[in-house]
């Protein structure tokens, strides 16, 4: 019996870790996800967390939403909206700009769940 694959982010999430020249192990102890889970994750058996999702992106240095798309976690097919509006505005610093779309993902999530 075959394990069916998840969203396509464990390919990702391993295609980034090798441009970064990052070890499946230094991944792990960067991330504090042990080697057999991101493994799993990367061989797309497992579905992470928004959590180690956010803590993979900083390991990684890229955007949080980014991991969130490839893994199905935020619509990037509806029209432009917060995510667009908090990116575009200037009053902003990059570090705002990613902590305020942590929390807003973090709600899509928990309201996906609770559907």
């Amino acid at each position: 019996m075959m394990t069916p694959q998840l969203p396509d982010v464990g390919s990702f999430i391993k295609e980034q870790r090798e441009r970064s020249a990052l070890s499946i192990r230094k991944l792990a102890e960067l991330t504090g996800v042990s080697n057999p889970y991101l493994s799993q994750i990367e061989r797309g058996l497992r579905r992470p967390s928004a959590d180690i999702l956010r803590s993979i992106a900083g390991a990684l240095s890229i955007r949080t939403e980014t991991l969130y798309e490839q893994a199905g976690l935020l619509d990037t097919s509806s029209s432009p909206g917060v995510g667009d509006a908090v990116h575009a505005d200037p009053q902003l610093t990059t570090k705002q700009k990613q902590a305020l779309m942590e929390i807003y993902s973090s709600f899509i999530t928990t309201d996906q769940e609770d559907s």
